[in-house]
């Protein structure tokens, strides 16, 4: 595996790849790696010539009252991940390497980024959106691999691409789970034992939520009052949202008919965590 923190190396070494008839495949994250990334990883070896992955935490991306200096960063360990999952090319530049003068261009992707985490983090995803078109920039065309954990990112990564006529195939890929349901993240490295056993209320009452409609339940309101009852009994947990929307555009419908998507989030202990399932009615 190649590392290469220089952004004229990483698009030299990729550039000389597609001019042998190569395709990439490109993961970006912010490492901390775990085996939800792996699968990315492992999933864009089986599909294409060359995988690059990216390493970056991107302070864009972060709001006032979000501490970037607390985000974990493992290198050591996320190098390991890559290698092991078939990375060839392991982009991990420096802050001032991403933005070597102040950006005076930022991405808004608007409609789908405005609700759910957007009423909650309003900047958040115009600094991934910006960031994540930066990188595109740098890595040029290819398959680019999201988790669906992150649904509402995939939306606006979707978007973006599709409005700029950007030369990015984006593919979604299954959210990868512990087996008692919970998504693996990041973040779950915050939660102590009792915090953690509590984070599983997420997935069940989104499976709870699911089984509604799968019954035959229409009634948008009634879904979301299933899934937050079931949050708000468990005593760690503080309810940030509960929702059903479709899935294309993540706006409301009632009633519910569809493609749709459940989301929630919630704070377990200090730890914020959001999880999705998808459910046809």
């Amino acid at each position: 595996m190649r590392i290469v923190t220089a952004v004229g190396e990483l698009r030299a070494t990729l550039d000389g790849a597609r001019s042998t008839g190569g395709s990439i495949g490109f993961v970006p994250t912010m490492g901390a790696l775990h085996d939800g990334h792996a699968s990315l990883m492992r999933r864009a070896s089986g599909e294409c010539d060359v995988v690059v992955a990216s390493i970056f935490v991107n302070p864009l991306q972060f709001g006032p009252t979000e501490d970037l200096a607390a985000y974990p960063r493992t290198p050591e360990h996320d190098r390991a991940v890559a290698e092991a999952a078939g990375v060839d090319v392991l982009f991990v530049p420096h802050a001032e390497e991403m933005y070597p003068e102040p950006m005076h261009t930022t991405v808004t992707v608007s409609g789908v980024s405005e609700p759910l985490e957007g009423r909650t983090r309003p900047t958040h995803f115009a600094g991934v959106a910006t960031v994540v078109a930066k990188l595109f920039g740098l890595v040029g065309p290819c398959r680019a691999y999201f988790g669906e954990k992150d649904y509402q990112q995939l939306a606006v990564i979707r978007t973006m691409v599709r409005d700029l006529s950007l030369p990015v195939q984006v593919v979604g890929c299954a959210t990868v789970r512990e087996p008692d349901g919970l998504a693996l993240s990041s973040r779950n490295a915050y939660l102590g034992p009792a915090e953690r056993a509590a984070a599983t209320v997420l997935h069940r009452a989104l499976l709870a939520g699911r089984a509604a409609v799968e019954g035959g339940q229409r009634d948008p309101a009634l879904v979301r009052e299933i899934m937050a009852d079931l949050i708000g009994a468990e005593p760690l947990a503080e309810l940030d949202y509960a929702e059903v929307v479709r899935a294309d555009t993540l706006q409301g419908v009632g009633p519910l008919a569809g493609e749709l998507r459940l989301l929630a989030a919630a704070r377990i202990g200090s730890t914020r965590l959001i999880d999705n399932l998808g459910v046809t009615a």
